[in-house]
């Protein structure tokens, strides 16, 4: 399943990642995944690819690609591995943050290094004491006589990917406590790992396991005036609403790109397997499945290329994205517990790759706004367009 509306250039692109899962992920996945090793040698890869600058436009890069094209590379990575795709997805979405509302000398200093993948950059949000509320978080950064010129932080964050190889952290978090409404007072501060900044621990997972994922502790640390994102308090919520835009269609790419591996490995088993004196797929409880599972899978992808179009023609996407990204992550557990069934007993084992499909799959449903989330903010845009722009 291609796109159309790629040029040349950029099917080059998405080809040439997919000979790369192909010959130089896929036979290590499973050793990796199972010494919960970092791939470093695979990160490298993808530095030489140019993944990591992707999104970065030229005289910052070599040149951004579509959209489109970023999914879909999203998704090929996600097919060999999902922790691959997660180790760029954060990573895009500073990118994002500093391409729209980063100043001149911001974009200067970072974009560059992020383009060639040696300077690393996450977000981090979540934080021990909630997720989805972000408005509620106790993350604080003043200023003052004790700050300088600049601000001192305090607060921890949770769940934070990619924490330990990042240098650069998109931190939200409050520059004025008291503003009303909340969050009109939450600012973004560019982060270096400077001292008060610590990563307190790795949090033990289900899957995803290629990356790590962090505590921060920030502990009277200091940062500069210029760390500000843009050059006004205040606007942090608004400018993270826009990144996660593209963080949920990263994280839609994801779940297609797992749900892909998962279903094309099921209907391949199922054609090779035979019980009763024929294959599988022609019993028809399997047979069933794979058509719901196709179905499915064919749905998410058109759902995730759409909203891709959308974002690329600069209109406001957060439901096209919020549908791409809860339909997916659906979809994407759902195949890959019915690509277990297609397995039975090996489904379960570890000698195949479908049981960690079925491991990784939960983390979209929760990652990048929780699913249940994601229907709130789909029911208020649809309220508020009077429903959907289809006829």
């Amino acid at each position: 399943m291609s796109s159309t509306k790629l040029t040349a250039e950029e099917e080059t692109i998405v080809k040439t990642v997919h000979d790369f899962v192909e010959k130089q992920v896929k036979p290590v996945v499973r050793e990796l995944e199972h010494a919960n090793t970092y791939p470093e040698e695979l990160i490298e890869t993808m530095k030489e690819i140019g993944i990591f600058g992707l999104a970065i436009p030229e005289p910052y890069g070599f040149g951004a690609v579509s959209m489109p094209c970023y999914v879909q590379v999203a998704e090929e990575l996600a097919r060999g591995w999902m922790s691959l795709a997660g180790a760029m997805g954060g990573h895009t979405v500073v990118s994002k943050l500093l391409l729209l509302f980063g100043t001149e000398d911001q974009k200067q200093k970072y974009l560059p290094r992020m383009a060639t993948g040696e300077l690393r950059a996450t977000m981090a949000l979540t934080e021990p004491g909630g997720g989805s509320d972000l408005q509620a978080m106790r993350t604080v950064a003043r200023r003052g006589s004790e700050a300088g010129d600049g601000y001192v932080i305090n607060g921890s964050k949770t769940w934070i990917s990619n924490a330990r190889r990042s240098d650069l952290v998109a931190l939200l978090c409050k520059t004025d406590p008291d503003a009303h409404p909340p969050h009109k007072g939450v600012s973004i501060l560019l982060v270096e790992k400077v001292p008060g900044f610590e990563i307190s621990k790795d949090l033990p997972k289900l899957g995803y396991k290629g990356v790590e994922s962090c505590e921060l502790n920030f502990t009277d640390c200091h940062v500069p005036a210029d760390a500000l994102l843009g050059t006004e308090e205040g606007r942090g919520f608004a400018q993270m609403m826009k990144g996660l835009e593209v963080g949920r269609l990263q994280v839609a790419a994801r779940a297609t790109g797992v749900a892909r591996a998962a279903f094309e490995d099921a209907l391949r088993y199922a054609q090779d397997r035979e019980s009763f004196g024929k294959p599988i797929w022609q019993h028809q409880s399997v047979g069933n499945l794979l058509a719901d599972m196709g179905t499915k899978l064919y749905a998410a992808r058109s759902l995730l290329l759409s909203a891709a179009e959308k974002f690329d023609a600069g209109e406001r996407c957060d439901m096209e994205a919020g549908m791409a990204k809860l339909f997916a992550s659906e979809t994407a557990m759902q195949i890959a517990l019915d690509a277990v069934r297609v397995h039975g007993g090996y489904g379960y084992s570890t000698e195949y790759d479908v049981e960690r499909y079925f491991r990784d799959a939960p983390l979209m449903i929760v990652g990048e706004g929780t699913n249940e989330i994601q229907r709130n903010v789909i029911a208020k845009q649809l309220v508020a367009r009077g429903g959907l722009d289809i006829y």
